[in-house]
């Protein structure tokens, strides 16, 4: 994340980010030193605090999202991501953030800062178009322990019914809403929405993104958490996967090692899926990836790396892609593969 101007105005978040800070024991409002925003996200007002030279992060849910398209979604997010956070701390301690307290009257919890010499953003290593570290496969293995977990019997649901909440923040936004842009796909696009409102397979993250991955020594720790909802277990890798893909065809020189990523990521994941034949998750990936190719170049989100060319050539892929699905993530890069050298040519 990186310091940058914020929703609110400078005094009031500073006055929000003191309160948290009080109520849950961290420092009293008068050892608040500073409060620099950051940036990251759109769902969110996100501050690194410091009081007494410790530094923190604080988060508040937002109830309109920072985007051009009128996208309103429920504070009480922040309790799912949250959760989530606990959960994901329980299942891969190595990989999680550590937790300092939530305010369910704020709508706002903190948490520690990572930083450090080995602390990066997955999103600026893969448009730096930095050496590969092996990273997919840790985010596939990472997600692949979580969902395991939670499709246990014994694992506690109350904290993610949430599916109304993920309906507002990722099928509305990223198919529904698209659907409208591209009516002959429409039956397709509102199929994959009923299926992921209608599953709870096991507990979702709902926004596996590059931007909000950051690695350490230890390996990745997934932030941003606020999509959180049992749900159906394509939506994690294909969220992610879908980032992976677009980079692909915006930076050439790294499409092959982009789009080995897509099967290394799946290698990493599939060995964990107990809930289902790994095969009929790994077509549900097929048929979701395209809907939401679209959804970041057509939805309320669009990615904002892609030019109008490169746009274009993820609806074409998009569509071809969605109208007769692959089987397997090995198809579906040959077929996107065929689609970029069709373009090159």
């Amino acid at each position: 994340m990186n310091i940058n101007n914020g929703k609110l105005p400078m005094d009031a978040l500073h006055d929000r980010c003191a309160a948290l800070a009080e109520e849950l024991g961290i420092a009293a409002r008068d050892q608040i030193d500073t409060v620099a925003p950051l940036t990251g996200g759109v769902a969110s007002d996100i501050a690194r605090v410091t009081a007494g030279g410790r530094s923190f992060v604080v988060k508040f849910a937002l109830p309109k999202l920072k985007v051009a398209a009128d996208w309103h979604a429920p504070v009480h997010r922040n309790a799912a991501e949250y959760a989530w956070l606990q959960v994901a701390a329980q299942v891969c301690p190595e990989g999680a953030v550590q937790l300092f307290g939530r305010s369910p009257e704020q709508h706002g919890f903190a948490m520690e800062f990572l930083d450090g010499d080995d602390v990066y953003l997955w999103k600026s290593a893969l448009l730096d178009q930095k050496p590969d570290r092996g990273e997919a496969a840790k985010v596939g293995q990472l997600l692949g322990q979580i969902h395991a977990a939670s499709a246990a019997p014994d694992f506690d649901r109350g904290p993610f019914d949430n599916r109304d909440d993920f309906r507002a923040l990722r099928i509305e936004p990223y198919l529904t809403f698209t659907a409208q842009a591209h009516p002959a796909l429409a039956d397709k696009l509102n199929g994959l929405a009923e299926m992921l409102y209608d599953s709870t397979q096991v507990l979702v993250h709902g926004d596996v993104s590059p931007k909000n991955i950051l690695f350490r020594a230890a390996g990745p720790v997934l932030l941003d958490a606020e999509c959180a909802t049992m749900g159906d277990a394509s939506f994690d890798p294909s969220f992610c996967l879908n980032h992976l893909v677009l980079k692909a065809i915006h930076l050439p020189d790294s499409r092959t090692r982009l789009l080995d990523s897509v099967g290394a990521l799946w290698a990493a994941h599939a060995p964990h899926v107990s809930w289902e034949p790994a095969a009929d998750l790994e077509a549900r990936i097929c048929r979701l990836l395209p809907g939401l190719m679209l959804g970041r170049v057509d939805g309320k989100s669009p990615v904002e790396y892609l030019d109008e060319t490169e746009r274009q050539i993820v609806r074409v892929a998009a569509t071809d892609l969605l109208s007769d699905p692959a089987e397997t993530l090995a198809q579906f890069v040959d077929r996107l593969n065929t689609h970029l050298k069709e373009h090159d040519t």
